[in-house]
């Protein structure tokens, strides 16, 4: 039975560079809106994608200023203007996950009861602005039991199901779920998490073992992550990342 791992001319393609392209996926056919990765294997996969499929991406520094492929400053972007674009959901985010749910409720707030947590996280921050404004995808670099739950320790990020009881889904979208074992959707039964592709080299039991609830897709055949091309590779390792950073992150 074949593994699925894949060789370029370059050598093989790591695991860390099918989660840089998985991530660049999430931005395909956006068009012009505001990309906002964060985190240093989603700000690769926004790189790519505009190097690549998604030309018309924004990416910004950060701050107040919208930069080219070579970080330099191209133009621009005041605050108001920078709300106007998340109000109207003109910008995808790449949000971390310190837990998620099948439904896409995330959590990065705190960890245990909310009367005595017994580990305090980032705090709620911009993740319910972000989710019911605009659409929000997830990275997560070590996929596990702590992190995909049965039910998150507090929302902070919205899911399908509290939008849809609150009745604010206009903007509210989560087109996919990265992890370094593979690439999830919510197309499942009710918004629930589905699998979409695994990584070369991790089995379907491998995903299912480590995620707490049950995940649609993952009973029959599922394919891999698309190999990346010869191009694409060349960008990741010669341009976007030439000190090879992403491996640190992401170990096969």
């Amino acid at each position: 039975m074949s593994s699925g791992r894949s060789e370029s001319a370059a050598g093989p393609v790591s695991r860390a560079e099918y989660c840089v392209v998985a991530c660049a996926e999430a931005w395909r056919d956006n068009g012009e809106v505001l990309a906002s990765p964060m985190g240093l294997i989603p700000s690769f996969g926004a790189r790519l994608a505009k190097r690549t499929f998604s030309p018309d991406l924004l990416l910004t520094d950060g701050e107040a200023m919208l930069v080219g492929l070579d970080g330099s400053a191209e133009g621009w972007l005041p605050y108001r203007r920078h709300l106007t674009m998340v109000t109207g959901g003109r910008r995808h985010v790449m949000m971390g996950a310190s837990q998620i749910d099948r439904f896409g409720n995330q959590n990065i707030s705190c960890v245990g009861d909310w009367e005595r947590p017994s580990r305090q996280l980032l705090g709620v921050r911009g993740a319910p602005v972000n989710t019911l404004n605009n659409p929000v995808s997830y990275w997560v670099p070590r996929h596990s039991l702590r992190v995909f739950v049965e039910r998150v320790d507090m929302v902070s990020g919205v899911g399908y199901d509290r939008a849809e009881a609150a009745g604010v889904t206009r903007f509210h979208r989560l087109p996919r779920v990265v992890s370094d074992l593979g690439v999830f959707d919510f197309t499942g039964p009710g918004h629930s998490m589905r699998l979409v592709s695994r990584h070369p080299g991790v089995a379907v039991e491998q995903v299912r073992a480590a995620t707490g609830f049950q995940l649609a897709g993952a009973d029959g055949e599922v394919p891999y992550t698309r190999e990346p091309t010869a191009g694409e590779l060349a960008l990741i390792r010669e341009v976007i990342d030439p000190e090879g950073l992403r491996e640190r992150e992401v170990r096969g």
